[in-house]
This record gives structure tokens, C-alpha cells and sequence, in this order.
């Protein structure tokens, strides 16, 4: 669409149970052409420790609603006053299911939001808090479609309390506006209560002078009811552009619609209506699960700005599917039955289970006689269980103690179907513990933000690259990636499969100094310097990046080293866990903030240890610890134990830390050297410590970096729905441990004790 705003990805909303919503974004249009996602401004906020703040900017962790956590917020709506931005919002209080109306307001142009709780409570559901002024006044209508009206509300203190104006018409109207077009005022909203109505097929229009005289309804009321993919649903604030009405609505799919859908109002009059839709396409990110809006997104609020050169807007999004929890659950459990009935299969086929019923079960009880009728009818249910028991015991003759478990043959079966068992219970353990599948990025004081991915290559190690940049760019807060291509014919950018913007940056020479070249095109202050030999899932990624952000002048990797002793010798992991300690970090697997890192790296301090990197072809990442440790007398390296890492240099024969023996002798060399130009790197710091105390950020979000990784995962429903990730405390792995137990003990059971039925 030539003529009207396009949005890439803005708000989200998180709600749990059956219909999952996400958070709140922000975007910005310039010049009315194309929204940015608030990431591409560059805006940084230090105190949140965001560089740069990133989508999204409201989240159902940060609302309380009866003092818990929302259930979930959508539906955003902006309203601009003076320097400030509030926004109005749907959300759910978790103790009575209904939603509410909740408010936030920004002082700096929408990067940051304070949350000033519910600002409307009704006895009955309300959503889609539509706010605008008449006559100086504010009024918002938010639905109210279970009570069956639509309600105009007056701020008495804007924006906590609000008054019931009037009730505007006495219809269950849902996701309703008020436009002020061409002298009228315009009521638009889809009637329920119309006859062949549909949710999201239809709307209807009413129109007078004021939007508080009674209405009139349009003469083609119902609009738009037929049409199988076309949907009419009001998804947002119709605006106006270049003098032209643009209605934003919902696309199909799902009770609340699925994307948006923008349309353009080409006939608005009493007796006539007509709009078109028009090309719109949201930037939508295509990281699945791990983004914000990755399952969709259906609401849009975009305004122009009062100096009426910018647009600010705002949107909602879904990270997983409606009903995803319940359909896990469902699955899981009925994979769960199919186990307890092949257990049950297993035990009479091997002759552990009696595969007959007691007769006894179908025998009347003895008890007073209360009509003849009650007798009869009591007797014909005894007959008829009677006979399906005796079919059942016929069945289970046939194949009780069919197998003999004591032959090789029947050891073999049993095996296979322990086998098959423990596969079925990790399934379905995995469908109702292992959460949504999602990694989420973890928010620093509710803010999130982005890292860039940087790794150092040549053309012998071009496979490794292909599988990196596809798997890494599907990280939540990875926001491009550049490749440092130090030898060869790079590839072109279509052989790398990513879904964030990659860039191949080839240098003149094959050196390992290379690595930390000063980038003014690098636009976020974290770099996350990776090896594109080594893979890692991305939550631990995203672990890494929050406690970066807690201690951006330090290097924050994965791999601890301990170098020690008279001359200084350098040690594996292994060496450093067995003497408590380390007190350095690779760089090729380490957060750092790269105008530091790299000013230090190519400074005039460090010009001899570039040369004695560049004469052994090795150790540069030694030489920047040494580096920071000789500008710091507090530790500079911070070590976070990765869930799970494979090292792919053991599966290549271009790694030059293929012959670990040789390797390590001339990491020690360099050990020598640079300690003699440098000196000693920091103390010992010990595996387990933390120099700081926990936030009460960290407290709230219940997150800590440690050894040990099922610490550092997210145990409150802070970071995530309840009922989609957590549950009560139990970890997947536990989960998975204790189901997989149970089920081995019973078949030890049956195979062991004798048959007591």
C-alpha cells in the first residue's frame, strides 16, 4: 500500500491458558513512509541496560492485576498528551479470569514504560480500550459485549478514574471505533446479536454529529457478511493519511483473528459504504517460537506525532499458537494412556498380569428389594456384565503367557518393548513438562535488547558456517550476524540460510587479530564473539547476554581457563574445576562490549602482543583477558556453564586446536610472554561466587547465573506464562528422570513377582 503506513513488528502481549496473547512493542513511521521496529532506531537506555531497547516494551510479567502477575495484555491503544505517551490496554486478572483496562505511560517518546496498574474494573469482561477526545474531554469505549452494551466512559482524574458517561446502544458490539470523518461522527463495531452474524465476517456502522447524540444505523447494516477469507473485524484505530480513511482490521482465524489487515475506506456516507483492502505486510520476524509475534499478530494502533513529522505505533503479537498449552497437555496425556495400556499388554502376554476378571464382579449384591421393576432391571445389567466379562476372559486366554520372557526370543520382545516404553514416556513427558518450546530472551528492569553475532572464518570450514548462521539467527535477541572471512572465495549470501541480516565482511589478510577489527558497522554495543565451530542451544545464549548486560565492562563467556604456576602454564576446564577456580574466559565463545574490547584489543599498548598472536598464528583471545585484567583490579572475566555445547572442531581437521597437546603448549608460550609485558592476569575467582548481590529485579524474575544449569533456567511465572512453561517448580529434566524411573520399576515388577489376580 503506496499511501499508508507500514508497520514491521511492534507490541506483545503473554497470556496463558487457551488462547495465548503477547506484549506491547513500539515502532516508529517516518515521514509517513515505513514503520521501524523501535531495535533500528539505536535508542539505549543505561539504566536498563539496553543498547539498544528492543521490542517488545510491555509484557504480562510487568502488569499486577490483583497482585499477580497478568494472564496475559492485548489490544494496546495510544494516547498522546503533552510530552506523554499513555498507553490503554486489555488484561487478564488471574483470579478471575475477566479482563480489565490497564494503563502505562512513557515520557520518552515510547522507548520506556511505567506501568500504573487497572484504571477500569467492571463487573463483567472488558477489552479494546478505545480512548479519544471531544470537546476537550476524554472518553474511552472499551467493549463490554458480555454485558450486552457499549459504554462510553469520561476521565474524572485521566488517566485512573473514569466515569460511566453513558451507555451508547444497547448491543453487544465488539472491538468498536469512533472516527470523526468529513463532519460525522462514525460508530463502527461488529453486532453479535444481528441475525447471521458472524465474529469476524461482519460490521456494522452507525452515524450522527456528536459521538454523544443517539446513534443512527447505516443503511447497509449488516456490512460485509459474506466472503470466505475476507475478515471485517475492527483489529485497531482507523487513521487518517493523505486524506484518505484507512480501517485497520483482523485477518481470519481463531475467535480473536490471526494478522491484520488494513483497508481503505473509499465510500463513507448514510446510505453507502464501501472500502478496499489494500497490500499491507508486516515485517514479521521468522524466528518461530523464540520471537515476540512469531505466531501472529492482530492488532495495530498508529498515530501521527503532534510535531506531525513522525508516526509512533503500537501492536500485539503471539509467540505460540491459541490453545498451545492445552494441546500439549492433551497429547501428552494420551500418550501417557497408550504406555499404561501397552504396559498392560506386555504384563499378560509374558504371563505377569492374570488375564481373567473375577466372576464375582458380576454377581447381584444382596440388598432390599424395592420394586419388581428396580429387580429386573438390576438383574439384566448383572447378566450383561456378566457376559463381558466372560468375552474378556475368553480374549485374555487367548494371549496370557503367549510369550515366554525366559527364551531368547521373549528377552528380546520384552526388551524392544521396554524400549519402546521409555521412548513413549519421554514423549510425552517432554509434550507436558518441556514447556512451549520457546527461548525467550530474559529482560533486564522489564527491558530487552540485542547482541550482534560475530565469527571468524575461512573457506576450508564453509559447512561449519552454513549450519551456524541457520541455527544462531533463530535466537530471540541476535539481531544480525558478521562473518569475518579471512581467507578464500567467501560464499554468496544466498548459500547462508538465516533469518536475520548477515554480513560477510572479508579482510586483506589471514590473521587471527582480525577477529576484533574496529566495526563502525556494528550498530549494538554487545558482541557475542562465537566460534562457528561451537553450538549451543539458545537460551544459553540468551543466559550469557543478561548477565552481560548486568556487567557490560567484563567478558562474559563459556569456556573457563586457569593459567598458573612458575612459568605460567595453560589449563583446561577440567584442571580449573579440580583447583575451584579461573581466572580467564575464551573469547571464541564470550559477550563483550566491542567498542571497549576492540579499542583495547588495537591499542597502542597491545601492538606487540598483536605480533606475538600473528608469529604463533594463536592466542589472541588470551591476549585481550590479559589486556582487560591490566586495566581493572576486579575481575574481568565472568564464566557461565552452558546447559549443553558441542565442540564440531573435534569432527574437522582444519581446527587449529585439533592436536590439543601442541595447542596448549603454545598457549602456554604466549602465557610467557604476555605476562612479561602485562603481567599477571586477576586473581582466582571462584566457580560458584558472584561479586554482586542479587537485584530485586533478579529476585522478581527468579533468575541466577551459576555452575549449574538448571539454576540459571526460569523457575516463576515472571518470565513466562503458567500453565505453558512452568510447572509448579518441576524442571523437564526432573520431570523426564522420575517419569522414566516409575515406568522401569513396574516393568522390574512384573516381570519379578509372581501373579496376584
Amino acid at each position: 500500500m503506496a499511501s499508508s503506513p507500514r508497520p514491521a513488528a511492534t507490541a506483545a502481549a503473554h497470556r496463558r491458558g487457551l488462547i495465548q496473547r503477547p506484549p506491547s512493542a513500539q515502532a516508529y513511521l517516518s515521514a509517513a513512509a515505513a514503520l521501524l521496529v523501535l531495535a533500528a532506531w539505536g535508542i539505549s537506555k543505561a539504566d536498563g541496560a539496553a543498547w539498544p531497547v528492543a521490542n517488545p516494551v510491555v509484557t504480562c510479567a510487568e502488569v499486577e492485576d490483583a497482585g499477580f502477575p497478568s494472564s496475559f495484555v492485548a489490544k494496546p491503544f495510544l494516547f498522546l498528551q503533552g510530552d506523554a505517551i499513555y498507553m490503554f490496554f486489555e488484561t487478564k486478572n488471574p483470579i478471575t479470569s475477566q479482563g480489565d483496562i490497564a494503563a502505562a505511560v512513557s515520557e520518552d517518546a515510547g522507548v520506556t514504560w511505567q506501568q500504573l496498574g487497572v484504571v477500569l474494573d467492571e463487573e463483567w469482561h472488558l477489552s479494546y480500550p478505545y480512548v479519544f477526545t471531544y470537546k476537550n474531554k476524554v472518553y474511552m469505549m472499551p467493549e463490554s459485549s458480555k454485558n450486552g452494551d457499549i459504554r462510553l466512559y469520561r476521565a474524572l482524574d485521566f488517566p485512573l478514574k473514569w466515569e460511566l458517561e453513558k451507555v451508547l446502544l444497547e448491543k453487544p458490539l465488539v472491538d468498536s471505533v469512533i472516527i470523526n470523518f468529513q463532519g460525522s461522527y462514525w460508530l463502527l463495531g461488529t453486532d453479535l446479536s444481528s441475525y447471521g452474524a458472524k465474529r469476524n465476517r461482519e460490521i456494522s456502522i452507525w452515524y450522527n454529529n456528536s459521538p454523544l447524540s443517539p446513534w443512527i444505523p447505516h443503511k447497509q447494516n449488516l456490512i460485509h457478511n459474506t466472503g470466505k477469507m475476507l475478515s471485517t473485524r475492527n483489529g485497531g484505530r482507523p487513521f487518517i493519511y493523505n486524506g484518505n480513511l484507512y480501517r485497520v482490521g483482523k485477518g481470519q482465524g481463531g475467535g480473536s483473528g490471526h494478522g491484520i489487515q488494513v483497508f481503505k475506506v473509499e465510500i463513507l456516507k448514510s446510505n453507502e459504504y464501501k472500502e478496499v483492502e489494500v497490500p499491507f505486510v508486516i515485517n514479521k520476524q521468522l524466528k518461530g517460537r523464540n520471537a515476540w509475534n512469531g505466531a501472529r499478530s492482530h492488532h495495530l494502533d498508529v498515530q501521527q506525532l503532534p510535531s506531525g513529522k513522525l508516526w509512533i505505533g503500537v501492536m500485539d503479537g503471539d509467540r505460540v499458537p491459541s490453545g498451545d498449552s492445552v494441546h500439549r497437555l492433551t497429547i501428552g496425556y494420551m500418550i501417557y494412556g497408550v504406555v499404561l495400556i501397552l504396559v498392560l499388554v506386555t504384563g499378560g502376554l509374558i504371563g505377569t498380569i492374570n488375564c481373567s476378571l473375577p466372576l464375582r464382579w458380576s454377581l447381584p449384591h444382596t440388598e432390599k428389594r424395592s420394586g419388581l421393576f428396580n429387580v429386573e432391571q438390576r438383574f439384566f445389567l448383572y447378566h450383561k456384565l456378566s457376559s463381558l466379562i466372560s468375552n474378556l476372559n475368553k480374549l485374555g486366554s487367548l494371549i496370557c503367557g503367549r510369550i515366554n520372557y525366559r527364551t531368547c526370543k521373549g528377552r528380546v520382545y520384552v526388551v524392544v518393548v521396554m524400549l519402546i516404553l521409555v521412548v513413549l514416556t519421554c514423549v510425552g513427558t517432554h509434550y507436558i513438562y518441556g514447556g512451549n518450546g520457546a527461548e525467550e530472551p530474559y529482560p533486564i528492569k522489564g527491558k530487552h535488547s540485542q547482541f550482534t553475532l560475530l565469527t571468524m572464518t575461512y573457506d576450508a570450514r564453509l559447512w561449519n558456517l552454513k549450519m551456524f548462521v541457520e541455527h544462531y539467527s533463530n535466537c530471540a535477541s541476535v539481531r544480525d550476524i558478521v562473518v569475518v572471512w579471512n581467507k578464500g572465495q567467501p560464499p554468496a549470501q544466498g548459500e547462508l540460510k538465516s533469518v536475520v541480516p548477515v554480513r560477510i565482511r572479508v579482510e586483506d589478510r589471514n590473521s587471527l587479530n582480525n577477529r576484533f577489527n574496529i566495526d563502525s558497522e556494528i550498530k549494538t554495543k554487545a558482541v557475542m564473539e562465537l566460534d562457528d565451530d561451537i553450538m549451543m542451544t539458545c537460551d544459553d545464549l540468551e543466559r550469557g547476554f543478561k548477565v552481560w548486560r548486568e556487567h557490560p565492562d567484563r567478558i562474559i563467556g563459556y569456556y573457563p581457563r586457569l593459567s598458573e604456576g612458575s612459568p605460567l602454564e595453560y589449563r583446561n576446564e577440567r584442571y580449573a574445576r579440580q583447583q575451584g577456580g579461573y581466572n580467564m574466559v575464551l573469547t571464541g565463545a564470550a559477550f563483550m562490549d566491542h567498542g571497549l574490547a576492540f579499542k583495547k584489543y588495537w591499542s597502542k599498548e597491545a601492538e606487540v602482543g598483536r605480533q606475538i598472536v600473528d608469529s604463533f598464528f594463536n592466542c589472541e583471545d588470551i591476549l585481550l583477558n590479559f589486556l582487560f585484567a591490566n586495566a581493572s583490579l576486579t575481575s574481568t572475566a565472568e564464566y557461565v556453564k552452558p546447559a549443553w555445547a558441542i565442540d564440531m572442531s573435534k569432527f574437522s581437521g582444519v581446527a587449529i586446536s585439533r592436536n590439543t597437546q601442541a595447542h596448549y603448549h603454545v598457549r602456554s608460550k604466549c602465557l610467557a610472554k604476555f605476562s612479561e609485558i602485562y603481567g599477571n592476569l586477576t586473581a582466582k575467582r571462584f566457580f560458584n561466587s558472584r561479586e554482586t548481590q542479587p537485584t530485586k529485579a533478579d529476585e522478581e524474575d527468579k533468575f541466577q547465573v551459576s555452575d549449574s544449569p538448571a539454576e540459571g533456567q526460569r523457575t516463576s511465572l515472571t518470565l513466562m506464562p503458567p500453565g505453558d512453561d512452568d510447572d509448579a517448580g518441576v524442571t523437564p529434566a526432573a520431570a523426564l528422570a522420575s517419569a522414566t524411573t516409575t515406568l522401569l520399576r513396574s516393568l522390574l515388577l512384573l516381570l519379578l513377582l509372581k501373579p496376584i489376580l
